[in-house]
């Protein structure tokens, strides 16, 4: 059985391992936003509205400055995500789970995927149901870059 510290080591690794993933995400989005020509999703900042508004309170400032906060929360939300689907990584490899590679890539990134539609969906912020194949794919292949490189990442940094 695993030791609490140890539990928790594999936890950070996975956080650290998220966070590596989440770059990959960003790069991966930020590609197809290049290669496309399209502007930045409005999501991150409507997740913010949403989880504001939800909880009673309200982004302080001016309209500029409520701009720049949204953008900014937005973005720490997905970092966070990525991190905390990450430490849930390294948790199940603490507990025993030990999926080949190509595995973990594909459980990561359908969990962090599973995480933020998921959480888009319960909040209003859009429909998954209603998405087109470039929405899907826009989707889907970010997450996947982010579960090859937090899968990779935990395992390269997983020296037991």
């Amino acid at each position: 059985m695993n030791s609490a510290g140890t539990v928790l080591r594999q936890m950070l690794l996975g956080a650290v391992a998220g966070a590596a993933g989440t770059t990959a995400l960003n790069a991966v989005t930020y590609l197809d936003m290049v290669w496309r020509a399209r502007p930045a999703s409005s999501t991150p900042e409507r997740t913010i509205d949403q989880l504001a508004s939800r909880v009673g309170t309200h982004i302080p400032g001016d309209d500029e400055q409520r701009g720049n906060r949204r953008s900014a929360l937005g973005a720490l939300n997905g970092i966070v995500t990525g991190m905390a689907v990450g430490a849930g990584y390294g948790l199940a490899r603490a507990l025993g789970f030990q999926p080949p590679l190509w595995a973990g890539a594909l459980i990561a990134g359908g969990a962090a995927m599973l995480t933020a539609d998921g959480s888009i969906t319960a909040l209003g912020v859009s429909n998954p149901r209603t998405w087109s194949r470039t929405d899907w794919l826009s989707d889907a292949i970010p997450h996947l870059a982010y579960g090859a490189v937090t899968a990779a990442t935990y395992t390269a940094t997983d020296h037991r």
